[in-house]
């Protein structure tokens, strides 16, 4: 089957390479000619374990290409996939759906054969219909549906999640669109891979309560650490002991400083904003939302209570380690590091920080930091060593070569990834999250 994927970013080049990868005939489109080009030679444009050998042995085998050429690369497709980008939108929170709809109007100009077009961008409920109409409108004599496939990667995992998914949602109401899916991920429903076919709206809504819930969970759990330095609890107990209910399950219970990344964030805005519109208030994602944009300066604080409180913190030096929202991955979207390197930046503090995959794309956003070429650069003179996210690379650092580079042995671990009494036997102050 003839695949186009309309976008070629993060979800529609994972997506894209995988399809490819099920034996499927797959052109990516985009309209950055630079971005194109570097595909095909070989570069992506962004960072995600095992993709560029992914793409590199399709492009390879013939399965996949890449074009600028909307009208090429749609040409005898069976399903399009339209993968382009819905961030916030200025002024108001809610998704910006001018790509997507750009893409459907120019699909409907360009489409000669039945297809189906399938919404893979994070939507709004009803966004279906609009593409829907706006299809109809450029090209009446055309069979086509408009289909929801949401998708469930995580960043950092994406191919493995595509692969091996704890579900495939499509919204359909069209028998013979169902049909085309059902091929379309037959290498997965022949592996028993779950696959849910929902009306188009509920699809829609399936993506944003997802996010929107596990947005909920890592802020309960944050908030129960803050409750666990208050009575002396371990917010690691704690996590385990509620995550052993398999009611509740045990992932998205680790402490931290907060959400970041492409998706939770402008997810639950835009949610937020659609029940708005239907008057059916969302109160505890209300709620989330605030206190995870007020948890990420609140990080910053406890990195200046480390170093002795404001006025001593003033003129010191603190070292930053990792900057990206999450490990194996570029992406600096709302990243956490971002508002706690502002606030210790606006206690004057000196901000040093090294992160292995994402410092050109954190430089732009984070003036007047110094980016460094290693951990151990970044740690050199500083009062405070933190650590951010929790890249590997993190997880074995070299404590006596720390002591003789940095001012002070000060380690205030925001990802509690190591053991609080091993540190402190090493002579350092250490400071985590909900940790006595």
């Amino acid at each position: 089957m003839k695949i186009a994927m309309v976008g070629s970013g993060y979800v529609g080049l994972v997506s894209g390479a995988c399809f490819a990868d099920f034996g499927h005939d797959v052109v990516c489109i985009d309209k950055d000619p630079a971005k194109i080009e570097s595909l095909k030679a070989g570069i992506m444009p962004i960072y995600e374990p095992g993709l560029a050998e992914l793409v590199g042995s399709n492009v390879k085998a013939g399965r996949l290409s890449f074009t600028t050429d909307l009208a090429e690369g749609i040409a005898g497709a069976s399903a399009i996939f339209i993968a382009v980008g819905t961030p916030s939108r200025r002024g108001d929170g809610h998704a910006d759906l001018s790509f997507v709809y750009a893409v459907a109007a120019e699909v409907g100009e360009h489409l000669r054969q039945e297809a189906v077009i399938v919404t893979k961008s994070t939507v709004p409920v009803g966004t279906g219909d609009e593409v829907e109409r706006i299809l109809t409108e450029a090209n009446p004599g055309v069979r086509f549906a408009v289909a929801s496939n949401p998708e469930f990667l995580r960043e950092g995992a994406a191919i493995g999640d595509f692969k091996h998914p704890d579900r495939i949602v499509i919204g359909t109401d069209e028998e013979w669109a169902r049909q085309v899916m059902t091929e379309v991920y037959r290498p997965l429903f022949l592996n028993k891979s779950p696959i849910l076919f929902t009306s188009r709206r509920s699809s829609e809504l399936i993506k944003y309560a997802a996010n929107a819930f596990l947005a909920v969970k890592i802020t309960f759990i944050n908030e129960m650490a803050d409750l666990c330095e208050k009575v002396g609890a371990d917010v690691q107990d704690v996590s385990r002991g509620i995550g052993m209910d398999n009611r509740i399950g045990p992932k998205f219970l680790h402490a931290g400083p907060g959400y970041g990344g492409s998706c939770f964030p402008k997810d639950t805005l835009a949610l937020l904003k659609t029940a708005e519109d239907y008057e059916a208030p969302t109160r505890i994602v209300e709620a989330v939302v605030k206190v995870n944009d007020a948890r990420k300066r609140a990080m910053g604080r406890k990195v200046i209570e480390a170093l002795g409180g404001a006025e001593e913190a003033r003129g010191k030096r603190v070292a930053l380690l990792g900057l990206t929202f999450k490990p194996n991955t570029d992406d600096m979207r709302d990243s956490p590091s971002i508002a706690i390197a502002q606030t210790l930046q606006d206690a004057g503090v000196e901000v040093a920080a090294y992160d292995p995959e994402g410092m050109d794309l954190a430089k732009p956003l984070m003036p007047g930091v110094e980016m460094c070429a290693n951990a151990y650069g970044a740690i050199e003179g500083a009062d405070a060593v933190t650590i951010v996210t929790e890249w590997d690379a993190f997880r074995a650092l070299d404590f006596a070569r720390i002591k003789t580079l940095a001012k002070a042995p000060v380690l205030v671990d925001l990802r509690n990834i190591y053991d609080p009494a091993e540190v402190r036997a090493k002579g350092f102050t250490y400071v985590s999250v909900g940790r006595p």
